[in-house]
């Protein structure tokens, strides 16, 4: 059985045992039924309702109130002006729907089942079903192609002329209607919404022997040998013509040919998803060989089964591969797969945490190109938030708040305070093109892309920061995400001055402008004006006077500038140690004190019941993957498969969100590999369950790629390549060895202090660090070449 691929003795019987499909635009979820077959379709740009501005009028004229109420401890007041005035017209703009249905129902096919078998292979992102009905066997394949635009569905039988069917495609309970397309096809077109996108979708059947007709709007083959039905969509969120672009993809694919299209498709797969291998743990044939829901329940009933977490990371690249491809809207709060026409939250773009922990392991993970349909965005919502910068706060730069859609709307989105009023969205976003930056190391787009947006976020920061009693420069009105605090009139707020995460969002954003700006200028691609000077000088004036972390009662972390009763101490966002995760202002070994803080902010928030959502859980697998606390991020990694993942996989919130699987794919990598803090560190949070195992192609930052295995919880060898000269600074637990194409001549130091090794007159050396836990090993990395990396012999 191959490692990479989920598989069932059964058809789905609900959604989230249904089986993913996407080329980052159109997805699709395949049942796998006998009789009647099921396929839900999605398209990216069907949104209800089109672009509208729904700025509250009185807005602009209550922030200033708002902030002064805030700021003089009258909370309830505060809070109740910010939901009359705040609360946007109309309150929540369109959802995310569905495409539509397609069916199939086969003829001839009433016989008793057996060897029944439904698959998802992840290195070929292909979905078969295979069963026999009395002496005949049935096959299913199907997947959908980035390179044509169209989902392919192959229908053979081992016996001639026995593939019988009729199909058609429905959108309930706001079915258009359908019209053929010749004698092999049917097109469904209508609009979503008043002033919502133009959707075409249709298909065409190629028959190989038997015949083929049309009914009503039903296409039906009967007594073929081989049927291959192609679909595809387009909306006019890109096209003018939707119904024309579907056609012509539909044209072009029969054209083409199944053959020609299948190649294409595996090629074009293959050159992101092959790039990272891992295995974890000793090869256990029998259990890698068992269902993948019958694996789920091993884990539930506290089996170990570290391949599962191996599957876990794979298949979250798949799905970032399968909802985010170079030229579509980035991943929503379901990808691209939702089955609901009134889904939750309206499955838009949550960014208090989920659109970002959608995009951890794009990097990480190899696939640095998913992560751009996110950059697009970005850009998108740089240009709408200048206009609600200026009319909301009166601000430079560009704002965006806790939610938007595919129109980029930067406004306050609902009526939920405690949620609705953070205007940190931009900043945070635009954290992720430095990353992008970080790890690729393109100059020109730090240039032209990455630094325009981080300007822009921290103008935004710089004009509307408030400078408090204390001498403090203060984000505000704002909100710690989501979650409340008691007063001691007994009152409960959401409203404050300066939280926690807002300063570290703050302070990340300074370091990454700074950084940036000094790398351009070392490259002669900023040049040293007043007014850039001037702006790098506020900066170094606002970072000087920001809050400092502070340290409570019970050694934890505080949430807010003061300490405050929480009514919900178990609160599912922990948002506060943004610092530790994704963020890298606490680290283990720069501040052992607050690294000790977020540790106890963690056990208290987990002992009061969070991690009760699968988003959260997976971002506490991280936290304690940062904390190099490997035992403790696998318990939580094992949590969120027995209690958070569907039979499919697909993480629950619950009700199904996506991040969830990908903020687990990228605590896996972040377990095996870190490079935050200019620091590279192999193995950080090995816990004892992956004793032994081999990751190729993981990225660091740095423009690096790591290679690494391991045995009996030891590094075996580890291989590093760079794609430019560079310095590298690798921390280690261990004394290493370090060599250059494994012919290094290795000369260790005969103590602690100081160990050197020497090559053709290159010095390679690991100093201990101040606490005596740790070595750090500095050498300058030549482009292009690999360097090994071993424990050294006592």
């Amino acid at each position: 059985m191959m490692a990479n691929r989920l598989w069932y003795r059964q058809p789905a019987a609900r959604w989230t045992e249904a089986l993913p499909l996407g080329n980052g635009r159109l997805g699709a979820m395949v049942f796998g039924k006998v009789e009647e077959e099921l396929i839900q379709l999605n398209e990216d740009s069907v949104w209800y309702g089109g672009k509208l501005d729904r700025s509250n009028p009185d807005a602009a004229a209550a922030m200033p109130r708002v902030k002064e109420l805030v700021m003089e401890g009258k909370i309830a007041e505060a809070q109740h002006l910010a939901r009359k005035a705040f609360t946007p017209i109309p309150k929540y703009a369109g959802p995310y729907q569905p495409l539509g249905n397609f069916n199939m129902w086969f003829t001839g096919q009433n016989g008793k089942v057996s060897d029944y078998e439904r698959s998802l292979d992840l290195e070929k992102a292909a979905a078969s079903v295979s069963y026999q009905i009395d002496d005949k066997v049935y096959r299913r394949e199907l997947f959908i192609s980035a390179v044509d635009q169209v989902l392919v569905i192959r229908l053979t039988s081992d016996q001639p002329g026995a593939v019988s069917f009729y199909s058609q495609l429905s959108r309930r309970p706001f079915d258009p209607g359908s019209q053929p397309i010749g004698q092999d096809g049917i097109l469904m077109s209508g609009q979503c919404g008043p002033e919502g996108v133009i959707y075409a979708a249709a298909f065409r059947v190629a028959a190989e022997g038997g015949q083929t007709e049309l009914t009503g709007d039903f296409v039906s083959v009967e007594g073929a040998h081989t049927v291959t039905i192609y679909i595809a969509a387009a909306t006019s969120f890109r096209h003018a013509d939707p119904v024309t672009r579907a056609k012509k993809q539909l044209s072009d694919a029969i054209q083409k040919g199944y053959e020609q299209v299948k190649r294409d498709h595996l090629a074009d797969y293959a050159r992101l998803f092959s790039r990272v291998s891992l295995q974890l743990g000793e090869k256990q044939e029998y259990i890698e060989s068992l269902p993948t829901d019958e694996r789920l329940r091993r884990i539930q009933a506290g089996e170990a089964d570290a391949s599962l977490a191996a599957l876990y990371f794979q298949y979250g690249r798949y799905l970032l591969i399968s909802s985010s491809r170079q030229g579509t809207l980035p991943a929503n709060l379901q990808g691209i797969w939702n089955d609901n026409y009134q889904p939750p939250w309206e499955c838009n773009y949550t960014i208090n945490i989920n659109l970002q922990m959608n995009y951890w392991i794009a990097e990480a993970g190899n696939l640095a190109e998913c992560h751009e349909p996110l950059i697009d965005f970005v850009e998108r919502l740089c240009e709408n938030g200048r206009r609600t910068a200026s009319e909301l706060y009166g601000c430079r730069g560009f704002v965006v708040h806790h939610n938007t859609n595919i129109w980029a709307d930067t406004n306050i989105n609902g009526m939920i305070v405690r949620a609705n009023t953070w205007p940190m969205g931009g900043v945070w976003l635009a954290l992720h093109l430095w990353e992008h930056y970080r790890y690729g190391l393109d100059r020109s787009y730090l240039n032209d892309r990455a630094y325009p947006v981080l300007k822009e976020a921290a103008q935004f920061v710089l004009d509307y920061v408030t400078m408090d009693a204390a001498g403090q420069y203060v984000s505000g009105p704002s909100v710690s995400p989501e979650n409340k605090y008691m007063l001691s009139n007994g009152e409960v707020g959401y409203l404050c001055m300066g939280p926690a995460m807002d300063t570290q969002l703050i302070q990340s954003l300074f370091v990454a402008v700074l950084e940036a700006a000094r790398e351009l200028e070392d490259e002669g691609l900023l040049k040293a004006t007043v007014e850039h000077q001037t702006f790098i000088a506020s900066i170094h004036e606002v970072a000087s006077k920001l809050p400092r972390p502070q340290i409570g009662s019970s050694g934890q972390l505080l949430e807010w500038q003061q300490e405050y009763e929480e009514p919900e101490p178990g609160h599912r966002h922990i948002s506060h140690l943004f610092a530790l995760h994704p963020g890298e202002l606490i680290t283990k070994h720069h501040t052992p004190e607050l690294a000790n803080a977020a540790q106890a902010t963690l056990e208290q928030r987990l002992a009061a019941g969070s991690g009760h959502t699968g988003w959260s859980r997976a971002w506490i697998v991280n936290y304690w993957a940062r904390l190099h606390e490997g035992e403790e991020a696998h318990r939580h990694l094992r949590a969120l498969l027995s209690l958070s993942t569907n039979p499919n996989l697909f993480a629950e919130h619950p009700p199904f969100q996506i991040d969830a699987n990908f903020g687990g794919a990228a605590a896996i990598a972040e377990m095996l590999l870190q490079s935050h803090k200019e620091e590279l560190q192999l193995l950080p949070a090995l816990p004892a369950e992956w004793s032994c195992g081999i990751v190729t192609g993981l990225r660091a930052r740095g423009g690096l790629t790591v290679d690494i295995k391991w045995s009996n919880n030891k590094l075996m060898k580890a291989s590093i390549t760079g794609t430019e000269d560079r310095e590298i600074c690798m921390r280690s637990a261990e004394r290493l060895y370090i060599s250059l194409d494994s012919a290094l001549t290795n000369i260790p130091a005969g103590d602690r202090a100081e160990q050197t090794m020497i090559s053709g007159g290159q010095a390679l050396k690991g100093i201990e660090s101040a606490d005596g836990a740790s070595w750090l090993y500095k050498w300058s990395l030549a482009a292009n070449l690999c360097y090994t990396v071993q424990i050294a012999n006592e």
